[in-house]
């Protein structure tokens, strides 16, 4: 079972290293054709519109879009969530957009606001130490998609089918159980497409 991380910006080896803790193959992601060979990808955080100006740049937009669509499960964390959005608050255009939710950047404040919290997260953990670092969060969640976790009655981590979105990172704790649920969702993918 082999995941990739995207590897334009953010924290990659951490994401790398929890992936490998829950049994999973992990490799960054340079390059377009390296998509071919996963069965699931991570976006890490960072900069939203850095990101999706490097995306566009090593023609990742679209070959991430037909990944979507073709059932492989992502998993954006911070800027990824925002990546993986069709809707932005006080934006006319989205990146990927291949996720039902709006969200809104910058929703806890700036860097030197950054905290952390242990949040329950439905199906995975009662006490996540969830890191917030200029976290977006979700305003609205389309109707298939499942509400994770709430901080301050915000949204701040969703599951719609083959997409996992969280506002926080999980990648710079020593939790793995949401790159867990994460591999599991992956192991899922890959048996239903067995299965067909």
């Amino acid at each position: 079972m082999k995941i990739g991380v995207l590897a334009l910006q953010g924290a990659v080896a951490e994401h790398i290293r929890m992936l490998e803790q829950v049994g999973a193959t992990a490799v960054p992601v340079k390059k377009v054709e390296e998509l071919n060979d996963l069965d699931g990808l991570v976006i890490p955080g960072g900069e939203s519109t850095t990101i999706s100006k490097l995306m566009h740049k090593y023609g990742f937009m679209e070959a991430i879009r037909q990944f979507g669509q073709a059932k492989k499960p992502i998993f954006g964390t911070c800027a990824g969530a925002i990546l993986l959005a069709n809707r932005i608050n006080g934006q006319d255009d989205c990146h990927l957009g291949l996720m039902d939710m709006k969200v809104e950047r910058n929703a806890f404040g700036r860097q030197k606001e950054s905290f952390e919290v242990d949040l329950p997260v439905a199906g995975i953990a009662p006490d996540f130490p969830a890191v917030f670092i200029r976290a977006p969060y979700i305003m609205e969640l389309g109707e298939n998609g499942q509400v994770l976790a709430k901080y301050e009655d915000k949204i701040v981590a969703a599951r719609q089918g083959h997409y996992l979105a969280a506002a926080f990172h999980p990648e710079l704790t020593e939790d793995a159980r949401i790159h867990k649920f994460f591999f599991d969702m992956v192991k899922e993918y890959r048996a239903d497409k067995v299965q067909a």
